[in-house]
């Protein structure tokens, strides 16, 4: 069963899909937000493109465990999917997957303007891996 990874934010989704078999996560790309109703067509076309069954959605939780506006936000976002895709979604912890996606890209050696390019797509890749990570063990 594919899934894909989506890391929400403000102006840009990072999008990143599952193998079939569910062992890997995959960056796909950086959807610039314009307008809800584009963002929502896009993520259908990917969401049929790839052959999705689920959503992994990641959830900004503040430091402390709490749900603050940004993950407000994303809860929000996580009903609309599911009404307009039709497909269950998992809300996941996301806390410091762009911290992390920043590290890797620095270790990496990746320019300041290419990370800006592909961060959210390793944020949202980093979300999957986690997500399939903690199911493959349960």
């Amino acid at each position: 069963m594919k899934l894909i990874g989506l890391d929400y934010g403000d102006r840009k989704i990072g999008v990143a899909v599952s193998d079939a078999m569910g062992w890997t996560a995959q960056g796909v790309e950086v959807i610039v937000r314009r307008r809800p109703e584009d963002d929502l067509r896009r993520l259908e076309a990917l969401v049929r493109e790839h052959g999705v069954e689920e959503i992994v959605l990641g959830l900004p939780k503040n430091m402390n465990g709490t749900i603050g506006p940004r993950g407000e936000i994303s809860i929000a976002f996580a009903e609309t999917l599911k009404e307009s895709l039709g497909l269950p979604v998992h809300l996941w912890d996301e806390r410091l997957s762009t911290v992390s996606a920043e590290r890797t890209l620095l270790e990496a050696d990746v320019s300041r303007k290419k990370r800006r390019q592909v961060v959210d797509k390793i944020a949202a890749t980093i979300i999957l891996q986690n997500y399939l990570d903690y199911q493959s063990r349960r």
